[in-house]
C-alpha cells in the first residue's frame, strides 16, 4: 500500500513538474524573464558600424517605455539569415521579426510564413506616404505593403580627388558617362602606373544598377511586377554596354580587377592601388572617415548615348512572422515605427550611411551638421532623390534573383580575366532565362 501510494505521488510530481515546464517554456516566449515586459525577438544581419548604431537604437527603444523588449540577434549574412529562417519557419523557434534582403522578397511572400504589415498599416492608419518614395515603391507590390522598408541603399561612384589633381584632371567634377570614366583612367594610369583607373567588383547587385540607370529592366513582365516573368527584360545592346566598357579598361590596362571581393577592393581605393569605384552608399561614413586622402562621391555613370534614369533601391526591410500571438506581433509593429522617427532615422543614416527611411530626418540637426562636415553624404540622398520613377528603377521582383547575380557575377569575372564578351554575354544570358524557367517550373508554372 505504501509502495503504491509512493508511486501516485511521484507520479503526480511528475506531472506538475511537466505543466510547470511547459508553462515556463510558453513565457519565455512571450515575456521577459525579469518581469512583464513584452519580448520580441528581431533576427538581424548588421554587422560593424551598423551593428553598433543599430544596437544602440535597440537599447534607446527598449529604455524608452516598460512594455516592450526587443531582443537583436544577429544571424550572419542575409543568405545565411535566410537559410536559417527556413529551417525554422513556422515553429516556435522563429523570430517574431527578422530583417531580409529586397532580393528576398518574393521568398518571403511565396514562403506562406510572414505577416503583410498592410493590415497593421491599416488599422492603425499608418502614412506610408511620409516615407521616402524611391524607397517605400520597391516594398509595394499591387499597393500592399509585406514588409517595413529599413536600411537602404544605393551604389555611387567614389574616387580619389587627390589623384584627379595629380593626372590634371578636375576634381570636383566626376566623370558622368562609361565613355568620361574611361577616359580619366586612362589619365590617372598615365600620371602614376602604379595606380589602376577604375575597379568594378563582380557583383550582380552592381550590374543591375548599371542596367536600371539605363532605363533597362531585368526582367519581363515589367521586372516582374505586372505578371510572372519568363524571360530578361534587358536588350542585348543595353547587356553588352556593361561588359563592352569593362573589357575597354581591361584591354587599357587601367582596370583593377578584385574579383568578386568587395573589402579588397575598398582597400585597394584606400592603399591608393585604384582611383575610382562603385560600392554601396552605406560605405560612405567608413571610406570618407578611412581614407588619407580627400574622398569624393558621384553619381553611377551611364553610357553616353543614354539619359540617367537613376537607381534601384538596395539593403534590406522588417518582415513579421506568421503564427505568433497578438500581442507579440503587435509589439514588434510599434518598434517598426519607432524605426522610422525622424530623431532616429537622423541617427540610423549618420551611424551608417544608410538612407533615411523617413525624410524629415534630413531636417534634423544631427544630419545637418554631418552634411556640413562631410557633404559626400548628401550626394548619396541626391541621387536617390533625383531618381525617375519606373519600372526599371522600381527593380525587380522573382525568388530566384540570388541565383541571378551569381550567373552575372561569373560572367563579369569571366570578362575581367580577358575572355571574349560575345560568347560570355551569350551564355549568361541562356543561363539567366534557364533560371527563370527552372523557378517558375518549380512553382508550377
Amino acid at each position: 500500500m505504501k509502495k503504491m501510494m509512493l508511486l501516485v505521488t511521484i507520479g503526480i510530481l511528475l506531472l506538475l513538474s511537466a505543466c510547470s515546464s511547459g508553462s515556463n517554456t510558453s513565457q519565455a516566449s512571450t515575456k521577459d524573464t525579469t518581469g512583464e515586459k513584452q519580448v520580441v525577438t528581431f533576427w538581424h544581419s548588421m554587422s560593424g558600424a551598423g551593428q553598433e548604431t543599430l544596437d544602440s537604437i535597440v537599447d534607446d527603444f527598449n529604455n524608452s517605455q516598460d512594455k516592450i523588449q526587443v531582443k537583436a540577434e544577429f544571424q550572419g549574412t542575409y543568405d545565411e539569415a535566410l537559410t536559417k529562417f527556413n529551417a525554422v519557419a513556422g515553429t516556435d523557434s522563429s523570430p517574431t521579426m527578422m530583417q531580409t534582403f529586397e532580393i528576398g522578397t518574393k521568398s518571403m511572400i511565396n514562403s506562406g510564413n510572414i505577416l503583410p504589415i498592410q493590415q497593421f498599416v491599416d488599422k492603425d492608419q499608418y502614412d506610408m506616404s511620409s516615407l521616402e518614395e524611391n524607397i517605400t515603391k520597391y516594398y509595394s507590390l499591387d499597393g500592399k505593403f509585406y514588409s517595413m522598408p529599413f536600411n537602404s541603399s544605393t551604389p555611387v561612384m567614389y574616387y580619389n580627388k587627390d589623384a584627379f589633381k595629380a593626372a590634371g584632371l578636375n576634381a570636383d567634377q566626376a566623370p558622368a558617362t562609361y565613355e568620361e570614366v574611361e577616359k580619366a583612367a586612362k589619365a590617372i594610369t598615365e600620371s602614376n602606373p602604379k595606380m589602376k583607373g577604375f575597379a568594378l567588383q563582380a557583383y550582380g547587385w552592381l550590374w543591375e544598377q548599371l542596367l536600371a540607370n539605363q532605363g533597362a529592366l531585368l526582367l519581363n513582365k515589367d521586372n516582374g511586377r505586372t505578371g510572372t516573368p519568363t524571360s530578361i527584360g534587358w536588350s542585348e545592346e543595353e547587356g553588352k554596354s556593361i561588359f563592352n566598357w569593362v573589357k575597354n579598361m581591361v584591354d587599357d590596362g587601367t582596370f583593377a580587377n578584385y574579383g568578386t571581393n568587395g573589402d579588397n577592393m575598398v582597400a585597394g581605393f584606400l592603399a591608393g592601388d585604384v582611383s575610382m569605384f562603385l560600392q554601396s552608399s552605406a560605405s560612405a561614413r567608413d571610406i570618407i572617415d578611412n581614407a588619407p586622402f580627400e574622398v569624393g562621391i558621384a553619381f553611377l555613370p551611364h553610357p553616353e548615348n543614354k539619359e540617367r534614369q537613376g537607381v534601384v533601391i538596395g539593403g534590406a526591410s522588417l518582415w513579421m512572422m506568421e503564427g505568433k500571438p497578438e500581442a507579440e506581433s503587435q509589439a514588434a509593429w510599434e518598434f517598426m515605427k519607432y524605426l522610422q522617427k525622424p530623431e532616429v532615422q537622423a541617427k540610423w543614416h549618420v551611424g551608417t550611411g544608410y538612407f533615411a527611411i523617413n525624410p524629415a530626418a534630413y531636417e534634423e540637426k544631427l544630419v545637418k551638421d554631418a552634411w556640413a562636415e562631410k557633404p559626400q553624404l548628401k550626394v548619396t540622398v541626391d541621387q536617390l532623390q533625383s531618381t525617375k520613377p519606373s519600372y526599371a528603377t522600381q527593380g525587380a521582383l522573382m525568388d530566384m534573383l540570388p541565383e541571378g547575380r551569381k550567373i552575372i557575377e561569373s560572367a563579369l569575372e569571366t570578362v575581367y580575366n580577358g575572355e571574349n564578351v560575345d560568347s560570355t554575354y551569350k551564355t549568361a544570358v541562356q543561363q539567366f532565362n534557364d533560371a527563370i524557367q527552372q523557378a517558375n517550373k518549380a512553382r508550377g508554372n
